[in-house]
Parts: structure tokens; C-alpha cells; sequence
């Protein structure tokens, strides 16, 4: 039987921490930054939870 492999882009962009939680960063943080404010910009740059449904495909794709 082969073994699943890891989705490499999921590997890449979503961090699993101690206790099991998902953390992924944030959109719009890549370029077009002069125009978005200082706060709103620090904000963009905070990692945040998936929601719920996604959650799931993504424990999947990362093979939990």
C-alpha cells in the first residue's frame, strides 16, 4: 500500500503548534504596502487561526 504524501504547498504555509492548532498567515501583506495603513498593515502580519470547515481539508492535506 503506498503511503499519502504531504501537500507541500500546505507544508509550506501552515504551521502546527504544540497543542494541535492550525496557524496560518494572513493575505494581502505581499506588496501594495505604502498605501494600507501602519495598523492595519501590523495587523496583516499576525498569524491567525482556519475556520472551522477548512480546518478539516487542511488536517488533511498535512496528513493528521
Amino acid at each position: 500500500m503506498p503511503k499519502m504524501k504531504t501537500d507541500s504547498g500546505a507544508k509550506k504555509r501552515v504551521k502546527v503548534t504544540g497543542t494541535g492548532r492550525l496557524r496560518r498567515g494572513k493575505a494581502f501583506r505581499g506588496h501594495l504596502m505604502e498605501k494600507k495603513t501602519s495598523v492595519r498593515a501590523r495587523r496583516l502580519g499576525r498569524e491567525t487561526d482556519f475556520a472551522p470547515g477548512v480546518e478539516r481539508k487542511v488536517k488533511k492535506l498535512l496528513g493528521l
